[in-house]
């Protein structure tokens, strides 16, 4: 099916005014219900708005393709229109949308629109047509441009000569598996033909992957390109030169990555438990790989920690109902209670294992998975080393663990390279796991006593810090991380901190349930305070930014710091200063009151778990509801008023600029 089949003079529109993304959008669904092919044109114009919501489908360049598959489409459809003066659409690169087309396509499994949204976006990758369709006149000359040039590339195709095995192959895909998918193809098979190279190109969509590689194409091609943000199947690619990158620069170096694709100097991919020494990905700081290894880990690690310390800590609130707060025994003494811990206990006990296990996995492949998890357990048992039966290394123990294994594994991958090929099912059945655990064994034979007395030492400058007053402090600057990049390495770190405290925490030193409070607090304002401030200043904010920040409420209340985000992006100086102020104080109140929270996630949801009284718990919400309504003040005061509102009989605070 061709864009001409679908686009008529009626559904084209030149010239149009428009004052937002939602009255743009509104426009163009009232133009393609010109061509009678939509039975209801509200339930699709509400399909289209659903769609939005998901991501934009304003692609960049001044182009959006908005797009709806929906039971009310009786066939398929196309509308497009000229916005000379463009319109903020929220496109990924910010600017104003100049070029529309809507999409409408009946609810069938052949996934029309897709097809017709792949084809648009591989010719509106030629910026001399994008042009001419803006310089177009009328409806008529606009849909002879298309036509020409749809016709043009297909006569192009025909007569091309292809090869039996192409050079070089390709894998497209992006995180949506729309546009940026066949962007980035088209700009890799235009490159190719100009470099007289010739190429294919898979790509990874939402209708699924198209023109897949052949085993026999991969065996005789020279070098592949990957340009994808989603996880694709790169083991296939085993022994070939492969170039791994993000779509984005499938779309604006493809020469770079053909050329490097063929370069005899790039590295041989090489699958399964070698994959992380085959150097086929681009190249990482030293620093970014330690990030990247660690959050693995931490990701796996979250819900065992989640899990089983909500289990404790409503162990905790049960004995405390039941009047058992001072005994030795708290949190155990009542039966359910006891239960409570146990189950939880035993799930949080897998904490240290599995970030350790992780963190190998992702620096070796599988082989290591077994060799950190080992190493893990083991930062977690007594060694009776030097005549202490103490020496356990904990949290930061799993962390050196998790690398060490990873390495170790590493080595021996390098070690025993020359094997013969016959003994190759040898490796990760039987020599990886055996020396592996036995070097790592004795690797925390080594480290477990010196990390158990950093531990020591820092659980004893926590409580220096907390009898000297400058426990506050440090509850104040993790509080502030928390808001600084909201979800990213910082906050990432602040809570990775809080949680290794909360594991050392006690009743006897409940400094590290004080700075765990202190984190979810500050995690906690950002998006509340977000919130708050749409609603006390809604000049300040469009119509779209009202609705989304009034989900914040429920992320904010969750602990989910990343509901922030999108309002950082769009103003990130205003965003970010206000959150970091109000996570701040929050943070000091949290230090002030000397709460206690034995969680390490919930939000308002394990808020009846926050110690070491009823007043605390008060205390405590009366400090994140103070952080949040700072925040709100800052920027409202500090943030202009919004070039078209369209508010309703309540204009909010006026006050700030203008």
């Amino acid at each position: 099916m061709k864009i001409t089949d679908l686009l008529r003079n009626e559904t084209i529109a030149i010239d149009v005014k428009a004052t937002s993304k939602e009255d743009v959008i509104k426009q163009a669904v009232a133009l393609i219900g010109r061509s009678g092919a939509i039975s209801d044109l509200e339930v699709y114009e509400k399909g289209v708005f659903k769609r939005e919501e998901e991501s934009t489908t304003g692609i960049g360049e001044g182009i959006a393709i908005p797009h709806c598959k929906n039971d009310v489409v009786k066939k398929p459809v196309l509308a497009a229109m000229v916005i000379p003066d463009g319109v903020d659409y929220a496109s990924i690169d910010g600017e104003p949308v100049k070029l529309l087309f809507l999409i409408a396509a009946p609810n069938t499994e052949d996934n029309v629109h897709l097809d017709v949204l792949a084809r648009l976006s591989e010719m509106l990758m030629n910026y001399e047509f994008c042009e001419k369709l803006m310089a177009a006149k009328d409806a008529k000359e606009f849909l002879q441009i298309v036509d020409e040039s749809e016709s043009g590339k297909i006569e192009e195709e025909k007569a091309e000569v292809s090869e039996k095995f192409p050079r070089v192959l390709a894998v497209t895909a992006c995180p949506t598996g729309i546009a940026h998918t066949y962007m980035a193809e088209e700009a890799l098979k235009n490159k190719a033909k100009e470099m007289g190279i010739s190429i294919k190109v898979e790509t990874n969509g939402s209708g699924g992957v198209k023109n897949l590689l052949t085993d026999e194409e991969i065996e005789h091609c020279e070098g592949v390109v990957v340009a994808a943000d989603t996880n694709v199947n790169v083991d296939r690619f085993a022994g070939k030169r492969v170039v791994q990158v993000a779509v984005a620069k499938g779309i604006h170096e493809p020469e770079e990555l053909i050329k490097k694709a063929l370069d005899p100097t790039t590295p041989i991919f090489k699958a399964g438990e070698e994959r992380a020494a085959s150097g086929s990905k681009e190249k990482e700081s030293i620093g970014r790989q330690i990030y990247k290894h660690l959050m693995n880990g931490v990701s796996h690690m979250l819900p065992f920690v989640i899990g089983g310390g909500i289990l404790i800590a409503l162990a905790f609130l049960i004995d405390t109902i039941a009047g058992n707060a001072g005994d030795a025994a708290f949190g155990s003494v009542n039966a359910v209670a006891a239960w409570f811990k146990t189950v939880g206990g035993y799930a949080f006990s897998f904490m240290v294992w599995v970030l350790a296990g992780f963190i190998a996995m992702s620096i070796a492949g599988r082989p290591g998975l077994a060799v950190g998890m080992v190493g893990g357990y083991l930062a977690t048992v007594t060694f009776n080393i030097a005549g202490r039966d103490d020496a356990t290394s904990g949290f930061l123990g799993g962390i050196v663990a998790g690398f060490a294994a990873g390495y170790i594994v590493l080595g021996l991958a390098k070690l025993f390279k020359k094997m013969p090929k016959s003994l190759e099912s040898l490796k990760p059945t039987l020599i990886y796991p055996i020396l592996g655990i036995l070097c790592i064994g004795a690797v925390m034979y080594v480290v477990n006593t010196p990390l158990l007395y950093v531990n020591i030492g820092f659980s004893k400058f926590l409580n220096f810090l907390n009898e000297q007053g400058l426990l506050l402090l440090l509850c104040a600057l993790l509080a502030g991380m928390m808001a600084i990049d909201m979800g990213g390495p910082i906050n990432k770190a602040a809570y990775v901190f809080g949680t290794a405290m909360l594991a050392t925490a006690s009743q006897q030193e409940p400094s590290g349930y004080v700075i765990m409070a202190a984190v979810m607090a500050g995690g906690m304002v950002p998006p509340l305070g977000i919130a708050l401030a749409s609603n006390l200043f809604p000049a300040k904010f469009s119509k779209d930014e009202r609705k989304q920040a009034a989900a914040n409420y429920i992320m904010g209340a969750s602990f989910i710091t990343e509901g922030a985000i999108p309002f950082a992006a769009a103003d990130p100086i205003r965003v970010i200063v206000s959150c970091v102020a109000g996570s701040i104080v929050a943070g000091l109140g949290t230090g002030l009151f000397g709460a206690q929270l034995m969680a390490p996630h919930g939000g308002i949801f394990v808020l009846a778990t926050i110690g070491p009284n009823w007043l605390s718990i008060l205390l405590y919400f009366l400090s994140i509801v103070v952080g949040a309504f700072v925040t709100a003040m800052i920027l409202g005061i500090w943030k202009p008023n919004h070039a078209n509102p369209e508010l309703g009989s309540w204009k909010g605070l006026q006050i700030g600029k203008k």
